[in-house]
């Protein structure tokens, strides 16, 4: 089938190589022109491992092309697919500006569309709070089209993409969520989707929408849990490790291990914002949700546990190495990285810091990424070394490591301050 994707972010651009993959032309649809321009060149925006290859293709084939604007280009599509941004507004809410937007632009190339057998199917991916389909994003489509039964089919599909194993999750993911106006299924979704084995829900709006709020609250008060532990056990000289391999020894009660293990403070793209978010629709409707309330303020009191830890006994003005910068490994993701406010709080300590991130190239970020990194740590550039060479001529006191993988770097002799997992 064609489909056109709004929004070539990591949810975009994983879905177009995957779509790529499985044979199906991609149209992608962006206001970034170096995004445009870059996907037309079949270079990728962002890194996750395996995903330029596909997107090379892509374009090499004749099955991949990206614009700025949507023109006539919906007319011979069968999917349109929603990944724009819901970054957290000043109260913590949802900011649904992009949203509207997109959507009010679908509507109007919609009311242009031929005749088809099939309405066209509008996939909204973005993460949003329980109601947006029926208040928000309905209301525009009806507004320009009347009675759309037999034009545009409304759909929600949450995703469940964790950056740098993003392919991997498309073809794997734990659960397929599909809101639909009455619960029913999509033939769309079934043929997009036909090949992939996982557990499928079929729900009302709300239920699909509420999901990822659910997952990803429940994750981040997993991280924020285990690092209490972690703390508590630190203060009082007992091995959180130790204490770590015991509870997740119980698989039966404790659930999983994921998330369960005592380490960094969360971050990225998505648990923060939608912790927010929860929060937000908790407080307006009075559900006195205290724990949640909670997630945020220990986070943020563990990243102060983490920088009170990694400088213990550290001499003022000592030489150190952060080793890894974006929120995990294999990413280039900075946005609310937690290792993006330990730096600053290095800087802001007098320490003389440099960092290791081989993923991370300042000239390449894009977008919501770009602004957050250089807002919080505008010294980013001076501070990174950029070659293996530069990393072994430099002379450190510590490395703090973010990576957990600071003893393959080859620094011999150099204390290392282990943040990703407490001992």
């Amino acid at each position: 089938m064609k489909v056109a994707i709004f929004g070539v972010g990591y949810v975009g651009l994983t879905s177009a190589a995957c779509l790529i993959n499985d044979g199906h032309h991609v149209i992608g649809i962006d206001v970034s022109d170096s995004k445009v321009r870059m996907i037309n060149e079949g270079k990728s925006p962002i890194y996750e491992p395996g995903l330029e290859a596909l997107l090379a293709q892509g374009v090499a084939q004749g099955r991949l092309e990206a614009f700025q604007e949507i023109g006539d280009r919906l007319a011979d599509c069968t999917l349109a697919i929603v990944c724009v941004g819901t970054p957290s507004a000043v109260d913590g809410s949802h900011n649904m500006g992009y949203i509207a937007e997109v959507s009010r632009q679908i509507a109007i190339a919609a009311t242009a569309l031929p005749a088809r057998e099939r309405p066209l199917t509008v996939m909204y991916r973005s993460t949003m709070r329980p109601g947006s389909i029926d208040k928000l994003i309905a209301p525009i489509f009806k507004g320009f089209l009347g009675d759309m039964s037999n034009t545009v089919e409304l759909v929600y599909n949450p995703e469940f993409l964790r950056e740098s194993t993003a392919l991997k999750d498309y073809y794997a993911p734990p659960k397929i969520v599909v809101g639909t106006v009455d619960g029913k299924p999509s033939a769309t979704v079934d043929e997009l989707y036909g090949a992939i084995e996982a557990p499928r829900f079929y729900v009302g709006y709300r239920e699909a929408e509420i999901t990822k709020f659910v997952d990803n609250s429940f994750h981040a008060l997993k991280v924020a849990f285990a690092n209490e532990i972690g703390r508590i056990c630190g203060r009082e000289g007992v091995s959180a490790k130790t204490v770590h391999e015991i509870f997740i020894s119980d698989t039966k009660l404790n659930i999983s291990p994921y998330y369960l293990r005592p380490g960094g403070a969360f971050g990225g793209s998505c648990l923060p914002k939608d912790v927010r978010a929860l929060t937000y629709l908790s407080n307006e409707v009075g559900a006195e949700t205290f724990v949640l309330d909670a997630i945020m303020r220990s986070n943020d009191a563990h990243k102060r546990y983490l920088y009170e830890r990694a400088t213990d006994g550290v001499a003022p003005a000592a030489k150190i190495l952060l080793n890894g910068l974006a929120f995990k490994a294999n990413s280039d993701d900075l946005r609310e990285s937690p290792y993006v406010d330990l730096a600053r709080r290095l800087l802001q300590g007098g320490y003389d810091l440099k960092i290791w991130d081989p993923q991370l190239e300042p000239s390449a970020l894009t977008g919501q990424n770009l602004g957050y990194s250089f807002a919080h740590l505008p010294e980013m550039t001076s501070l990174l070394l950029r070659t293996p060479e530069q990393l072994q001529e430099a002379d450190f006191d510590l490395v703090v490591d973010a990576r957990g993988d600071a003893a393959t770097l080859g620094l011999a002799g150099v204390r290392i301050a282990a943040i990703n997992s407490l001992p």
